[in-house]
């Protein structure tokens, strides 16, 4: 059996899941609810829940949002003594009125990774009105997630 993995953002809840059910119904749906707010301590969280699961689903398709996380001396440390190592195959959408994250740093991330980036005219960072809902989920039906 397939998973789908959903990782909420900051303030959210893995009880948000139950919205991408109905558009996966042959696929388990699981919010992970993860306890940590650093990228070092929930990025080593959510990598021990998926190698956990990975002994149980066939495939494993993380949808997840943005953390959130605060900039801090930390964080940017952090970031610059573990650079990043992308090699997954990778879908991204964005809100064009994203208040927290650039056009620019999204279109650079994605070409540097080989990443599809779609741009929702007016979304927002956090996805929430209606219309931004229905978008979100017209997306994940046109974008053919490698669940088969």
């Amino acid at each position: 059996m397939n998973l789908i993995l959903y990782i909420h953002g900051k303030g959210g809840f893995a009880a948000e899941s139950e919205h991408y059910k109905s558009l996966f119904p042959n696929c388990k749906v699981l919010g992970l609810d993860y306890k940590t707010f650093t990228p070092w301590e929930t990025g080593k969280e959510i990598h021990d829940a998926v190698c956990k699961l990975k002994k149980t689903y066939d495939k494993i398709i993380l949808i997840a949002n943005s953390i959130g996380e605060d900039l801090s001396w930390d964080y940017l440390r952090y970031v610059r003594e573990h650079p990043l190592s992308w090699n997954v195959p990778t879908k991204i959408l964005y809100g064009s009125n994203d208040n927290l994250t650039s056009y620019e740093t999204m279109s650079s991330f994605a070409k540097k990774h080989n990443a599809r980036l779609t741009v929702m005219e007016n979304g927002e960072h956090w996805f929430h009105t209606e219309e931004q809902m229905k978008f979100l989920d017209e997306w994940l039906t046109e974008i053919q997630l490698p669940i088969e």
